[in-house]
């Protein structure tokens, strides 16, 4: 596998473009995303890559070409591999320390640019327009095709994916919940204040609350109790509908924390329930055989 991983990482040509013109974003660049400026820099994590193999890769998908950030330990034969699923501001800085952190874990960790053909929010300055012109766009029958992609990608570069995971954040928070009721293959999940119910639109048809009662895998949500864009009542909801259907799930709500309480390079971080949440991530991962 390290063969397979440090060939396909060489063979990458920088500024080089998709083999599709549909593909709007041809590379993750460094940096944080624009409408996150000025980063938190007191708190913001910085994840080397000392005894990793890090950097992008090109994921092939139906209609071409999807750029994608991934990292594991140097070495490493047939680790589990981990989906990673950014927020709105796709895979900046944060998302691919994730994955560097989750390597040292002992993880394979892949982050694609699941907004590759309809925009790069990394280069928009207001959430706003990231939402209207990327995120509302995106369908989550496209995101669910691309993460299988990322399954298969992985398999053939020597992953283990017998040992599948998945975690986002925020916008990833929802998909985890949606890809644990996709991918019959995945072993564990666990979403960070993705959010569990909303109205039915034609790119978006369901929510988590939808598809409790067929997840495949168990599910750790990860939740603020002073968020305000999740209401409490939707994670009532949500645990009724997973108790009702008999899932293994969890969800674990920090009283005080906002949205985005992992995000160390936010306003809105916590330290604390940050790192209590990771803690409980590699538990549940380890625990669900990743």
């Amino acid at each position: 596998m390290q063969q397979a991983f440090e060939a396909d990482f060489a063979s990458l040509v920088p500024g080089q473009a998709f083999t599709r013109r549909n593909f709007i974003v041809t590379g993750v660049g460094a940096g944080f995303a624009l409408a996150v400026q000025p980063v938190t820099a007191q708190t913001a994590i910085t994840t080397d890559e000392q005894g990793l193999v890090a950097g992008e890769v090109r994921i092939p998908v139906k209609d071409g070409e999807m750029v994608a950030y991934r990292a594991l330990p140097k070495g490493a034969a047939k680790p589990a591999v981990v989906l990673v699923v950014a927020e709105i501001f796709g895979v900046h800085e944060y998302i691919r320390d994730v994955c560097r952190r989750l390597a040292k874990a002992g993880y394979c960790a892949v982050a694609p640019e699941l907004f590759a053909r309809q925009g790069d929010p990394r280069h928009y300055t207001a959430i706003p327009d990231i939402l209207a012109n990327i995120v509302n766009k995106t369908p989550d029958a496209q995101v669910m095709a691309d993460l299988d992609a990322c399954v298969a990608w992985a398999a053939g570069k020597g992953g283990d994916t017998a040992r599948l995971a998945i975690t986002g954040f925020c916008w990833g928070g929802r998909i985890t919940w949606l890809y644990a009721a996709h991918n019959p293959q995945l072993k564990a999940g666990v979403a960070w204040y993705g959010r569990l119910a909303g109205a039915a639109r034609d790119l978006t048809p369901q929510h988590p609350v939808d598809v409790a009662a067929r997840l495949h895998a168990p599910v750790l949500g990860l939740y603020g109790g002073a968020d305000a864009g999740i209401p409490q009542e939707t994670i009532d909801t949500m645990r009724a509908a997973l108790k009702a259907a008999g899932k293994t799930a969890e969800i674990h709500v920090y009283p005080n924390a906002p949205h985005a309480f992992h995000a160390d390079y936010r306003p809105s971080y916590r330290k604390e329930e940050a790192e209590d949440g990771w803690r409980r991530m590699l538990a549940w991962l380890r625990g669900n055989g990743v």
